[in-house]
């Protein structure tokens, strides 16, 4: 079987299994030798299932044969990242104080994923406790465009094998970030969903009020075979909407030109590299048509501020069972933001709160005016590990490459981050495109028209060689 086929989008190799022109045997094989072959280098997986694989895979061939297919996740090989819960697999959440934590059931995503027959390659590695560093125990996956280059954080393994072709799509979290500056920095599509539109139930949480869970793809259009299948309301998650769930996938079209929202002050706060890259599709997105508008949007520098030690102060309550009694199992960056959580009185708490409801009403009031908000998916264009040194909550390090992400968090809004193009050097640079609440159909359907527009995500990095 032709090798290329690891980069196939996971709507294509769908369409490929679907109509028998290969078996998910077939390409889920295919997959397990690249990773056994790549990943050594690339350090993407904590846990590769390969018999789990197979054994899906299996059974995914023996229903298909027999007329009953479930959908377009139906034999395709995916991959978690290690705090969504799986039966009977480890799941660490990136950190070495649950190495040993193997959950008695599935997460809802995962049994969601599972009920729509998508095959199950493995666990992806993380930062630890999906915050900003990974634990210096363990590995740190490598960009696949050039080693030198920052992999992001949190969801950093999803981000590195579906770029690398080591998996057709991938769940990642997002709590400041976590799955657009992956996404950015890899070359990938990710969207991180409105906050209540995915069950958190059976995830590893960083900080709940935060915490989004979402899809990785190497499209627009994967990204909404993925939300259709987990998106919904769950009874285990009494957060998440009720709202009926779109058929993403299906709805992948346009009923009106977007009009999209430049705030060129903010914008100007980025690095130039950033700009140039925000300059470059404002013209492809007038080129469709779509109406560009100046606009200014409430200050993100002060939400910004704020996220780190809202993110600490709820982090503290769900480590509260393994910190302090097991500090030294700790990395410090962890450690740190946790600190930063118990140092907090109730008044800074509410004070901050306060400011986060103001700023979330404000988001909300500007985006009745406009479909999406053009911003970069990392505050610092493709950086690499070097200047990423010492990234950690309070920095002024931290406040610039998040600075785009984490107020969106803040506010719940759904954002999609796509491919956009490429440094000097080679490396991804990833454009978002923020909607209202619950407008994922929309960007969906604005994501798809721009990738048809370019081909930044259809170019893969040269991993021919497992030395590469």
């Amino acid at each position: 079987m032709d090798k290329g086929i690891a980069y196939l989008e996971l709507t294509e190799i769908a369409e490929l299994i679907r109509t028998r022109r290969v078996t998910s045997t077939e390409v889920t094989n295919v997959l397990l030798e690249r990773i056994a072959a790549l990943d050594p280098q690339l350090q993407a997986y904590a846990t590769v299932t390969r018999d789990r694989a197979l054994s899906d895979a299996a059974t995914a061939d023996a229903e298909i044969d027999r007329g009953h297919y479930r959908g377009a996740l139906h034999g395709v090989p995916i991959a978690l990242k290690d705090l969504v819960h799986t039966a009977g697999i480890t799941t660490t959440a990136g950190t070495t104080v649950y190495q040993d934590f193997v959950p008695d059931r599935d997460g809802t995503v995962a049994a969601r994923l599972r009920a729509a027959g998508a095959v199950l390659l493995g666990k992806l590695r993380m930062t630890e406790g999906a915050f900003s560093a990974h634990h210096p125990d363990l590995p740190t996956p490598v960009n696949p465009w050039d080693r030198d280059t920052w992999s992001g954080v949190s969801s950093s393994g999803s981000g590195v094998a579906v770029a690398a072709g080591l998996a057709f799509g991938a769940l990642g979290s997002d709590t400041g970030g976590s799955i657009r500056l992956p996404s950015g920095a890899n070359g990938v599509t990710g969207l991180k969903p409105t906050w209540g539109r995915v069950s958190r139930a059976g995830i590893f949480d960083l900080a709940p009020s935060l915490d989004h869970i979402g899809p990785m793809t190497r499209s627009a259009r994967d990204a909404a075979v993925i939300l259709e299948t987990i998106a919904g309301w769950d009874p285990a998650d009494a957060t998440t909407s009720t709202k009926a769930v779109p058929a993403y996938s299906q709805s992948l079209r346009l009923d009106s030109l977007p009009v999209v929202g430049v705030d060129r002050v903010l914008n100007a706060t980025f690095d130039s590299e950033s700009q140039e890259m925000l300059a470059a599709v404002e013209q492809a997105l007038s080129n469709l048509g779509w109406r560009i508008v100046e606009i200014t949007t409430p200050d993100f520098s002060a939400v910004a501020d704020d996220w780190s030690a809202m993110c600490g102060a709820e982090a503290a309550l769900v480590h509260e069972a393994t910190y302090p009694d097991r500090k030294s199992e700790y990395g410090p960056v962890l450690a740190d933001l946790i600190e930063l959580g118990r140092s907090l009185s109730a008044v800074d708490l509410e004070r901050m709160s306060q400011r986060r409801r103001k700023f979330s009403g404000s988001m909300n009031r500007l985006m009745d005016d406009i479909d999406i908000l053009l911003l970069p998916s990392v505050g610092t264009a493709s950086p690499t590990i070097a200047e990423m040194d010492g990234l950690e909550a309070g920095t002024e390090l931290f406040t610039r490459v998040t600075g785009p992400t984490a107020p969106i968090d803040m506010c719940g809004l759904p954002s999609l981050t796509l491919p956009s193009g490429f440094t000097e050097r080679g490396t991804p640079l990833g454009v978002q495109f923020v909607g209202p609440q619950f407008s994922e159909d929309k960007l969906l359907a604005a994501g798809d028209a721009f990738q048809h527009a370019t081909d930044h995500h259809r170019r893969h990095p040269a991993l021919d060689n497992p030395e590469s």
